[in-house]
């Protein structure tokens, strides 16, 4: 998930033309093509939100031919034969179905689908990008989950423009 500072990942419109830094820090790492096609190649496959899904059409596809799942109630179609579109329960999706087709299952975006992964028990870890901003307003990443996670630090970096990642391994 990426982040405003502030925890924000949509301003009050939904608009998310605020997640691409301009800031400039030295020590940071180079966000590269390379860094980030090495990423995307360790990921099986994507479950998302309906709305998550139309801002990734509507912003242009990030993820190729990798199967996606998009929870959804609303009757959508897609022109992609790796996406495919599923309603019911998330725990069953999740553990029956899809943790024996795939090793490294990441969820993409949206507040609703972050919230209910979580409560479920169905998240090994959050990797969250904080771009420098305060929006003051909006969607929040993490509100009224309901209850405590215990969180583990992996990881942190730095980038160049001064976004700074986080993963955390969730503790059971």
């Amino acid at each position: 998930m990426v982040s405003s500072l502030d925890g924000f990942i949509a301003k009050k419109d939904g608009s998310v033309s605020w997640m691409y830094s301009k800031d400039k820090y030295e020590k940071g790492v180079e966000l590269t093509k390379e860094y980030i096609s090495k990423f995307l190649k360790s990921i099986d496959c994507y479950i998302m939100g309906s709305r998550t899904y139309e801002h990734a059409v509507e912003l242009g596809w990030p993820y190729g031919e990798v199967p996606v799942f998009v929870l959804t109630e609303r009757e959508l179609e897609s022109d992609k034969k790796s996406v495919k579109f599923i309603s019911g329960d998330l725990s069953k999706l999740v553990n029956d179905q899809l943790k024996n087709q795939h090793k490294n299952i990441w969820m993409v975006g949206g507040t609703m689908l972050t919230k209910e992964f979580l409560r479920l028990g169905l998240a090994d870890e959050i990797n969250i990008t904080i771009i420098p901003i305060l929006l003051g307003e909006g969607t929040l990443f993490f509100d009224y989950i309901g209850k405590e996670i215990p969180l583990h630090l992996k990881d942190v970096t730095a980038f160049k423009d001064g976004m700074v990642e986080m993963v955390y391994e969730i503790k059971k």
